[in-house]
């Protein structure tokens, strides 16, 4: 069996990832609280790294790497709701977007990480690029759970 299905899994995560990047810096543009412009900055060029990593994979099993993101619809929503959450200025609801956005990212990661037919080079690379993509998904847990404390 070829590289057929690595190559596509690969490009799936690749695309949903770069969703992810785009989305962090166009709300670090919207959000103009330097706490999270600072951290969706971040999230974003952690994403970029995670997207190289893939496309790197993809290259060496002689595919052809997703460049781009797809904003399919259920994604592409997520980063609106959170641009809107932004112009209303509540912290809280944009954390929950960005916790939201996350949820579905760290999905698609589940879901390839159970894929039994993935080769275990493969495998291995997407369970690192997961470990980058939980500590986001993290991160925002963490600070709503902290604004959580803050109000009560």
């Amino acid at each position: 069996m070829g590289h057929d299905h690595d190559i596509a899994v690969l490009n799936s995560l690749i695309t949903t990832t770069i969703d992810s990047a785009n989305g962090f810096e166009r709300s670090a543009e919207d959000a103009d609280v330097p706490q999270f412009v600072d951290m969706f900055r971040e999230f974003s060029q952690e994403r970029r790294q995670v997207v190289g990593r893939l496309q790197e994979r993809v290259r060496t099993l002689g595919g052809t790497p997703n460049d781009d993101g797809s904003l399919k619809a259920d994604l592409h929503r997520r980063w609106v709701d959170l641009r809107d959450a932004i112009s209303r200025g509540g912290d809280r609801e944009i954390v929950e977007e960005v916790e939201r956005g996350e949820d579905y990212l760290k999905a698609k990661y589940d879901a390839a990480l159970e894929d039994r037919e993935l080769g275990p080079e493969t495998l291995a690379l997407i369970r690192e690029a997961y470990q980058s993509v939980r500590a986001g998904h993290d991160r925002a847990s963490a600070l709503k759970h902290g604004m959580q404390d803050a109000t009560a």
